[in-house]
């Protein structure tokens, strides 16, 4: 008897059998690994990501933030630079990290004109940097922190993951890299690569 479609997938149209590969990823790394297997195209889930596919404009982005996964930070979200006639977006990336690779993306807003924004676990922090304009309208801000704080954001986690995995990024480092550039692509993720690898 074949499989239904709402046995293969759900409701976001993320295959099932994937999920099940973060119901064993239990450490950041592993986070990362799978993360960097669903921006190449090789995973049908991603956690907390509620659909199969990441959009297109992250196409030209998507290697580079498959070698941050692999590499310290697992992702959260991000865009690239970007400018029109009415629009213009500076490049970012968010994530969440171990306190030294904390310190080495913090130490890249003293050497560079980059911006981090480094969340202490537990906190919960707010601000309000634009990094979308639409029409000259503020439509993205960062620099609220998205560590899982509280407890059903924990249980969020745990449902989409596994409850190690959400304990482990409540007790995580959430970090927020920002170019001021607006509509630059060849300088942030070049740059917080570097940083991950230096990191201990």
């Amino acid at each position: 008897m074949e499989a239904t479609e709402a046995e293969i997938r759900d409701q976001f149209g993320r295959r099932l059998e994937d999920k099940g590969a973060w119901r064993q990823a239990i450490t950041l790394a592993a986070a990362g690994e799978l993360t960097a297997r669903w921006l190449e195209g090789k995973s049908g889930y991603q956690a907390a990501t509620f659909t199969v596919r990441y959009d297109a404009e992250t196409e030209a982005i998507a290697a580079e933030l498959a070698a941050l996964n692999r590499s310290g930070l697992f992702t959260k979200e991000s865009q690239p630079g970007l400018r029109t006639d009415g629009s213009a977006q500076r490049q970012y990336v968010t994530g969440f990290c171990s306190a030294e690779a904390a310190a080495e993306l913090l130490a890249l807003s003293t050497r560079t004109e980059l911006v981090t924004v480094a969340h202490a676990p537990g906190e919960a922090s707010s601000a309000a940097i634009p990094v979308t304009l639409d029409g000259g309208e503020v439509v993205t801000v960062l620099g609220s922190s998205e560590t899982p704080v509280e407890e059903d954001q924990i249980r969020d986690w745990a449902d989409e993951t596994n409850e190690t995995l959400a304990l482990l990024l409540a007790d995580s480092w959430y970090v927020e890299i920002l170019d001021p550039g607006w509509g630059r692509n060849d300088v942030l993720l070049p740059a917080v690569l570097a940083a991950l690898t230096a990191a201990p």
